[in-house]
């Protein structure tokens, strides 16, 4: 398959603190894949990194083999990269089709006079959109509740609505940050049959950061493993649970399974 992401020797620091020590990583278009490790071992940092609310300070990201370094998140969302977040960041206000809408907004080929002029170009795409959103809200199950307000929903809907918002801005490639966090184990496994049909139908790469091993071990088709910033081992996900180095890392701090929600470093 063709390297859809590529990261090389990446490095990230904060003052001095190394959040990410020449961190290597390739991700495969069509694939599923995984990066975990204990909190604060630089994963989101690697996110922030790969949709630019981070510059690097040392190495190179490609994504299809275009750099994304120094553009900023709007610039890569448009090249097919796109993310959601640890905590949740619905519109929360706004309904679920409205959130829907707002994830669109870097695929709409309107500029400001045709939204002033509402002409005939303006309502065919007005219409275009709300069949899309309709549609998106199918795909992650919460059609029927498309006019209720994000606030309102149960927690598991609220983190497939911001899957669905991700999706509505087309991205080749889905970064997932922690997307089963605080789910039910039917919600997860809603949301893990939800990822596999991205992939499988809809064609979407997805990258996620998971502690639920669960999850990595029945979704993800490779697993990469990050200690204090640090690439310690990379695999099927089967492997990678086995390895010595990847057990000493968790032992004493948390052991295969639900971690406490804390933002990385």
């Amino acid at each position: 398959m063709a390297i859809l992401l590529e990261a090389r020797q990446v490095t990230k620091r904060f003052g001095g603190l190394t959040a990410l020590s020449r961190v290597d990583l390739e991700l495969e278009e069509g694939s599923i894949a995984s990066i975990i490790g204990p909190n604060g071992a630089g994963k989101t940092t690697l996110f922030n990194l790969f949709t630019g609310m981070y510059p690097a300070d040392g190495g190179e990201v490609t994504f299809r083999g275009k750099s994304l370094l120094g553009l900023t998140p709007d610039q890569i969302t448009v090249l097919g990269v796109c993310r959601t977040f640890q905590n949740i960041r619905l519109f929360a206000n706004m309904t679920a089709v409205e959130n829907i809408l707002v994830g669109m907004h870097s695929r709409v080929p309107l500029g400001l006079w045709h939204v002033l002029a509402r002409g005939p170009k303006f309502h065919r795409e007005e219409t275009r959109l709300w069949d899309r959103a309709a549609e998106i809200l199918d795909v992650v199950g919460l059609r029927a509740k498309a006019n209720e307000l994000a606030r309102n929903l149960p927690y598991g809907d609220q983190r497939r609505l911001e899957v669905g918002r991700a999706l509505a801005s087309a991205p080749s490639l889905l970064l997932l940050d922690e997307p089963t966090a605080g789910m039910t184990q039917g919600e997860a496994r809603d949301l893990m049959a939800l990822l596999r049909r991205l992939v499988t139908e809809y064609g979407v790469t997805i990258l996620l950061i998971e502690h639920n091993m669960r999850v990595v071990m029945e979704v993800s088709d490779r697993g990469t493993v990050l200690d204090y910033g640090e690439k310690i081992a990379e695999g099927q996900p089967g492997e990678v649970q086995k390895n010595a180095r990847v057990i000493e890392a968790y032992l004493g701090r948390k052991k295969w399974g639900r971690a406490p929600e804390a933002e990385d470093a």
